[in-house]
């Protein structure tokens, strides 16, 4: 949907006469609409962000079997127990990343076109946020399928909550790049450095690439003030086929994010604006 399109489907006259909730759930669905039309347009591109997974599975899952042993993951298999790592690892650097996109809207001006639109503020925020929901359920769905002639073994209803809850927690990071983008418009060095810099230290102390138990004790202390480490048992717990404890965590943990991610979305948006 471009510019033009939202401007001429929400009126400022029909804009004053809207109840503030009602209005907000409006623009957030043609914010949300707008952002998708992206990658339903170049459906290729998802599909090709599932290469480097995949090459994770094939290179380093064997590897990591070899080499660790299958004590450490709790009597499941390499692939079992890596995969939901992986799809946790495919949120991480997709969410983190999109307010890359943002500042390329910056740089073309397109963003200030839709600033003139009567769109409510926050719904430019939670529309562009919720949109990192639907390719994660999509890319984590797929590639949980390609696995299965592999040994993967599939719960289709535990695989699917836990794609919801990792939706969730995208949802909230997906807000918090955004946020970054705008506060460091202009200088994309900034964005990048501070996406990187913390992209990797909360990879590695989730346990997503190894076990976590298989490091220090310092190691082991740090990953509980990880909100990742919690989402990866969660999604562990669920592609294994069980629900318990670390579930909860999980979807606390991807609570949290989204409520956190949002809400400084939403003020950060609010203040660039003004």
């Amino acid at each position: 949907m471009s510019t033009q399109s939202l401007r001429g489907t929400v009126g400022a006259g029909d804009a004053m006469r809207t109840p503030g909730l009602v209005r907000v759930l409006r623009d957030t669905r043609y914010v949300f609409w707008r952002e998708m039309l992206l990658p339903l347009r170049d459906p290729f591109s998802l599909i090709f962000s599932l290469i480097q997974p995949l090459v994770f599975l094939g290179l380093f899952g064997p590897l990591l079997g070899a080499s660790v042993g299958a004590p450490a993951f709790g009597g499941q298999s390499t692939l079992q127990w890596f995969l939901p790592g992986v799809v946790v690892m495919i949120a991480l650097f997709g969410t983190s990343m999109t307010g890359s996109n943002l500042q390329y809207e910056l740089m073309t001006g397109s963003y200030e076109r839709i600033l003139a639109t009567p769109l409510t503020r926050s719904s430019l925020m939670i529309g562009r946020a919720l949109k990192e929901w639907a390719p994660l359920v999509l890319q984590g769905l797929l590639i949980a399928l390609v696995c299965i002639p592999f040994g993967f073994v599939f719960h289709p209803l535990h695989v699917l909550l836990g794609l919801v809850i990792l939706g969730i927690f995208g949802i909230g990071l997906g807000a918090l790049s955004y946020s970054l983008a705008l506060v460091s418009q202009n200088k994309e060095w900034i964005f990048w450095g501070v996406q990187q810099t913390l992209l990797f230290p909360l990879m590695i102390l989730s346990g997503i690439m190894l076990p976590i138990e298989a490091g220090p004790a310092w190691m082991k202390t740090a990953s509980l003030f990880n909100p990742l480490t919690y989402l990866v048992n969660a999604e562990r717990e669920l592609f294994a086929g069980t629900i318990g404890e670390h579930t909860l965590w999980g979807l606390v943990a991807a609570a949290v994010t989204a409520a956190v991610g949002l809400a400084v979305g939403i003020r950060t948006i609010s203040r660039d604006i003004r």
